[in-house]
């Protein structure tokens, strides 16, 4: 993977220089490694089936692989119609495990995602009829339409692998990932979701209008038959967590967590930014860099691997000033500002494992 180097846009005032940072005490690389080879070549099959589906974007399949190694949350956000539904259910067809849709509306209940409890009179107990976050994967499609109150209902899922109903603690099934989707063009019904709620979300990705040779290669494909119905699982729920084990384990060098908060922090000092990256975005950027490194073959993160996920780790969570909003910046071209200026470190050999 080539180091980009991203030219400042001239019409924002250049951010502060990053601070230096401590040093941080060297990891001693672990050796449970073995589950490598498998992984490589198990997520390649991945990608291979949703690819068949969602044509002409690679990146994109290629980080949804990589949040579900990460153990993160994906936010799908982009227009109707383009295929973010489509790209949550090729990822779920690929892994035989149990698989939750939510489709929110207004009038959803946080115990039409958590679950309630029913009262049997035959027995005069109370039972717990789980709802459909008790699942591996969660769709949740046009996430913005739920209210605040039934949208908070997920933040305990998400951040601890938990749900509270009625003061009872139901831990979640695992892997656990949430798989959401959102139209940010339509305003009406909808509702913004909170930093809190994106901030958990370790990855935003946009799908975007494929080019002109990918959208004939669609209408050839599915122009009698639908792809998705043709999928078959890869792996299982438990294989998904033994990769996410290899992944946890790949190497990452003091240079390179010290290159990963120098991105953190220049979002905290950035003048045209109100809110910039908050803690949490360290780790789920790390984690989300160790898989993409593991998905290489490699079993030590570069720097390279962190750039390569700037963008859809960072921008989500970044509140932009109103001066900067008036002067045409977007998030994602001030991320690519802090990447351009941001030294990148050499590793030592010893780094690279």
């Amino acid at each position: 993977m080539a180091t980009v180097n991203y030219a400042e846009d001239p019409t924002q005032a250049s951010p502060p220089e990053v601070p230096v940072l401590p040093d941080i005490a060297p990891v001693t690389p672990r050796d449970d490694l073995a589950g490598l080879d498998e992984l490589v070549e198990v997520t390649g099959r991945i990608r291979s089936g949703i690819e068949s589906v969602i044509t002409g974007r690679p990146d994109l399949v290629h980080v949804t692989v990589a949040v579900l190694l990460a153990e993160g949350h994906l936010l799908l956000e982009d227009v109707p119609g383009v295929g973010k539904t489509t790209l949550a259910k090729a990822l779920a067809r690929t892994i035989d495990c149990h698989v939750g849709r939510i489709q929110f509306t207004p009038d959803l209940l946080p115990s039409d995602l958590t679950g309630v409890n029913i009262y049997r009179t035959q027995s005069h107990e109370f039972e717990f009829r789980p709802g459909p976050v008790f699942s591996n994967i969660v769709i949740g499609d046009e996430i913005n339409r739920a209210s605040p109150k039934t949208q908070s209902a997920l933040l305990e899922c998400m951040e601890e692998g938990q749900t509270t109903v009625d003061g009872t603690t139901h831990v979640l099934p695992s892997p656990f990932l949430v798989v959401a989707t959102q139209n940010p063009v339509e305003m009406e019904g909808t509702y913004p979701l909170p930093e809190a709620q994106r901030d958990r979300f370790m990855a935003r990705l946009t799908v975007g209008y494929p080019e002109l040779d990918a959208e004939l290669e669609m209408l050839d494909r599915q122009e009698n038959d639908n792809p998705l119905a043709h999928l078959t699982p890869v792996t299982d729920g438990a294989g998904v967590a033994r990769l996410a084990r290899a992944a946890r384990a790949v190497y990452a060098s003091a240079a390179v967590k010290r290159y990963v908060l120098a991105l953190v922090t220049g979002t905290r000092q950035h003048p045209g930014l109100r809110l910039g990256a908050s803690p949490r975005t360290s780790l789920q950027l790390l984690r989300a860099a160790k898989a993409v490194a593991a998905m290489s073959g490699r079993d030590h993160v570069l720097p390279d691997d962190v750039q390569y996920l700037a963008r859809p780790v960072l921008a989500h969570r970044l509140i932009i000033s109103t001066e900067s909003r008036l002067a045409g910046q977007r998030a994602e071209s001030i991320v690519d500002a802090i990447v351009g200026r941001t030294p990148i470190p050499s590793l030592e050999p010893r780094e690279r494992r």
